[in-house]
């Protein structure tokens, strides 16, 4: 039998392409959250600084992405709330 590796995306950690396979996007969407410091947690590491990210850390921010939006989360879309009632202006 032989002595066969995990693919990538199964890895504990991720460098940039390998993570921006995983969650379906460009590497270059994934540099520009991290120049901004808008997506997933990221860190350096090695000797060179390679930018990696871990997996579990990508799919925490994936499941807090998903409950910030509306449409994922019913307990924000603003038609599942009662309509709100107009106040009536008072004549001076």
């Amino acid at each position: 039998m032989r002595n066969q590796c995990k693919p990538a995306v199964e890895a504990a950690f991720l460098n940039v392409q390998n993570a921006a396979q995983y969650m379906g996007i460009s590497v270059n969407t994934l540099y520009v959250w991290r120049h901004r410091r808008q997506g997933p947690p990221s860190f350096r590491m090695g000797p060179g600084g390679r930018v990696m990210y871990r997996r579990d850390l990508l799919d925490a921010w994936l499941s807090e992405q998903e409950q910030a939006d509306s449409r994922s989360n019913p307990a924000l879309n603003p038609l599942n709330r009662a309509p709100r009632q107009r106040e009536r202006r008072r004549a001076a």
